[in-house]
């Protein structure tokens, strides 16, 4: 799940930019909560999704220090807790999308990192390790299990200042610590890569970029690679999005751990072909 004040991969925000420049484009007015939901049934090879983000106006935004509010679904952090109430409508197929997620962060590090020389854009693991409890009554699903929560802010339109990342969070079972690679391509032809890992204390500890190794390429010929980060290649066990600009994936480590990856092209979502495409995943109200 992602909340977006100024969605980054919105169409209509880029419309808006080219149309009226980046001052001229106010963030507020392209705000949205996507929710991507994956099931695999116990056997089974392929993947069930479900998938909304839905673009609203200014007039649906509401916040304080302490809620987020967009459209019906709602962010509120409450007694150390963020809970995150639901109410939206998948997309390109329709269908009710709602329910609670309760997330009880193990520890908070208070502490950012500059993705460029800069310092035009910043990203926060706001909580590296979490609980979760998910509450769905459309659809009827409910666990429990582990959780993370980070944070992208800037000044810039990511597409003026990168050509892509790999980005991967990783967790071993049973261990209280979690490593996350944030490797950036400056569009100078410059590198931002930055290896944490994180304990239940909320430490986190820089650590020697690992060997990056390749995964194999997307059916749009997307380039992804991941990471050796338990000493050995990681093994694909699901491809969970898959577009001309954006995958995201299920890695098996070496040590039996679970790794959720990214790959995003910023040059390819900025191209006239994609744009025309993303309305039908990507709907906007209001």
């Amino acid at each position: 799940m992602i909340a977006f004040v100024g969605s980054v991969f919105s169409p209509y925000y880029a419309w808006a930019r080219r149309r009226h420049g980046d001052q001229g484009a106010p963030a507020e007015q392209h705000c949205a909560l996507n929710v991507s939901l994956y099931r695999r049934a116990p056997g089974a090879t392929r993947v069930q999704r479900l998938w909304s983000m839905t673009e609203r106006g200014a007039a649906s935004l509401q916040r304080s220090a302490h809620q987020l509010q967009i459209g019906r679904s709602a962010l509120r952090w409450q007694g150390g807790a963020l809970q995150i109430d639901i109410d939206e409508t998948t997309a390109p197929w329709p269908q009710r999308l709602r329910g609670r997620l309760s997330l009880q962060p193990h520890a908070l590090p208070a502490r950012d990192f500059a993705l460029d020389a800069a310092a035009r854009h910043l990203w926060q693991p706001i909580a590296p390790l979490a609980q979760i409890d998910v509450d769905l009554t459309a659809p009827g699903l409910r666990w429990q299990g582990e959780a993370y929560l980070d944070h992208n802010r800037g000044t810039r339109p990511l597409a003026r200042d990168f050509h892509a990342w790999q980005w991967t969070r990783a967790c071993a079972p049973g261990a209280d610590l979690a490593r996350i690679v944030y490797d950036a391509q400056i569009l100078d032809g410059s590198r931002r890569a930055l290896h944490l890992e994180a304990d239940a204390s909320g430490a986190l500890q820089a650590l020697p970029l690992p060997l990056p190794t390749p995964l194999p390429p997307t059916a749009w010929r997307l380039p992804r690679q991941g990471y050796a980060l338990a000493g050995a290649a990681p093994t694909l066990l699901a491809g969970l999005e898959s577009g001309p600009f954006y995958v995201r994936s299920l890695l098996q480590l070496a040590d039996g751990g679970l790794a959720l990856h990214e790959s995003l092209s910023l040059q390819r979502f900025a191209s006239p072909w994609v744009q025309a495409m993303l309305p039908f995943r990507m709907p906007r109200w209001g």
